[in-house]
């Protein structure tokens, strides 16, 4: 897979559950709709927690792809309904 676009990049490796999501929140705050991050965890739940939260808020889960050790999601901004 080729590398995504990001306007940002947020690495929570190492990070446990909730912290990554919670990160993810705060960043997507200061971020204008349509920009894109790129989020790197370690955590498995951040496979189950981050397409959730996507969906819940909404934000567009652009591409996730996982790695050996790692995960890297493509998160779009959303407009909030």
């Amino acid at each position: 897979m080729t590398e995504q676009h990001a306007d940002c990049e947020l690495d929570t490796r190492g990070l446990r559950c909730p912290e990554p999501v919670m990160m993810l929140h705060r960043q997507l705050r200061k971020m204008q709709v349509g920009e894109v991050v790129a989020l790197l965890a370690t955590d498995p739940a951040t496979l189950r927690d981050v397409p959730q939260f996507c969906e819940f808020l909404p934000h567009r889960l652009i591409a996730t792809v996982t790695g050996q050790a790692d995960y890297r999601f493509w998160i779009e901004k959303g407009e909030r309904v």
